[in-house]
């Protein structure tokens, strides 16, 4: 069980430095964006995976802070590819 848990934080961690790449490299600012957030949700799968490791339970305070603060991101770049004020 263990083993597979690894498999998968590595997987994950691969993953992130795809993300990474396109960050770097993304042809627009929208590329760029949605990388930022499939990043986010990399990150909170790795701390969920950590807590599953480690046994640590502050992790999962981190992991909801990072997946609010994400969804807060997608909802701003929403706003902001739809060329409307983020007070409307």
């Amino acid at each position: 069980m263990t083993s597979i848990i690894y498999i998968l934080l590595y997987i994950l961690i691969a993953l992130s430095f795809f993300c990474l790449f396109r960050i770097i490299r993304g042809p627009s600012i929208a590329d760029r964006m949605v990388a930022i957030d499939i990043f986010g949700i990399l990150t909170v799968g790795i701390c969920a995976l950590m807590v599953i490791i480690t046994g640590r339970r502050f992790l999962i305070d981190i992991t909801i802070t990072w997946a609010i603060l994400s969804f807060i991101g997608t909802l701003t770049l929403a706003k902001y590819l739809s060329r409307k004020k983020l007070n409307e």
